[in-house]
């Protein structure tokens, strides 16, 4: 199948999910020129881009009647595939050559399946996750993981280079989630660390914004550190990301490693260590809320220490 040249003021861009990152995302596209359909199942969320000039629609088939382009970011994949592939979602309101980018953190099979129904359709469709939280889509500097057709993929280059800094195309339908599962692997034990360090710091009677400046720029340096740190100090714990968008991230990794015969104990441990998180009642909090959990767990009342 053939692409359309895809470009401000010519393509027409739908929309589905206006949460956390979402409305940053298609705000960027808006900026970029291009004319934008929302959806989203709180229609509350998407008044600030009806305000700036996007139109609604009722339905994720709706967004897609009225657009070329039609990008999701959602929660669970089960609602990727409502939208996706439900009755009233995009793909029965799409048209042959239109494409359907889903950058929700899903299944990897579930990319394939959605690829597949597509294709069957005339439709195309790519895997387009990405990181960099709450922050990396309000400054337009996420790292886009994509899986598809190169073709889909180039064509839609001024849809990602308004949305993120590093884009990068990693294979077939499913690489991109499969990339995204990396990522999540890394960042999972990797918090486990930030916030037993600043744990250990607290108890040693230091101040933890000093430690933070020998620490964050050497060798222990990473993106958790250094953006979630100082929000774990100022006790802001409102999410960049869900925690229990997180567990599900996890999960999936899990079974994907599972089926692909690895053992992965420090991701397990992760796991179990933010269904505790949840469990205490921070499932809607920002990941970095694993050092409510590890406080607790130590007898730290971290929200309340002098």
């Amino acid at each position: 199948m053939s692409i359309s040249t895809i470009a401000p003021g010519k393509t027409r861009i739908g929309w589905i999910g206006t949460g956390v990152m979402g409305s940053s995302m298609v705000g960027h596209l808006m900026n970029a020129g291009f004319q934008a359909t929302v959806y989203n199942r709180s229609k509350a969320k998407a008044d600030a881009l009806v305000a700036k000039g996007a139109r609604w629609g009722d339905t994720p088939k709706a967004v897609a009647e009225a657009s070329d382009v039609v990008l999701a970011i959602v929660g669970f994949p089960a609602d990727v595939r409502e939208v996706m592939l439900g009755a009233d979602g995009a793909l029965a309101g799409s048209k042959r050559g239109n494409v359907l980018v889903d950058m929700t953190t899903s299944e990897p099979s579930l990319a394939v399946e959605i690829y597949k129904a597509a294709q069957s359709q005339g439709v195309h469709s790519v895997d387009a996750p990405v990181s960099g939280g709450d922050v990396g889509a309000k400054e337009a500097r996420l790292s886009i993981m994509i899986g598809g057709d190169k073709e889909v993929v180039d064509a839609l280059n001024p849809c990602w280079s308004a949305m993120g800094k590093t884009i990068v195309h990693q294979g077939g339908p499913g690489a991109g989630q499969h990339t995204k599962m990396v990522n999540q692997i890394l960042i999972a034990s990797g918090m486990i660390g930030v916030c037993e360090a600043l744990l250990y710091g607290y108890k040693a009677g230091l101040d933890l914004p000093t430690v933070l400046n020998s620490v964050g720029s050497g060798a222990a340096g990473s993106w958790s550190l250094s953006n979630l740190g100082p929000r774990i100090m100022n006790n802001n714990f409102d999410p960049g990301f869900f925690v229990e968008h997180f567990i599900k991230d996890m999960g999936i990794a899990l079974e994907e490693s599972k089926r692909m015969g690895l053992c992965l104990p420090g991701l397990a441990l992760a796991h179990q260590l933010y269904l505790a998180v949840k469990a205490q009642g921070y499932g809607r909090n920002g990941t970095h809320a694993l050092q409510l959990a590890l406080a607790q767990i130590a007898g730290i009342d971290w929200k309340s220490r002098k």
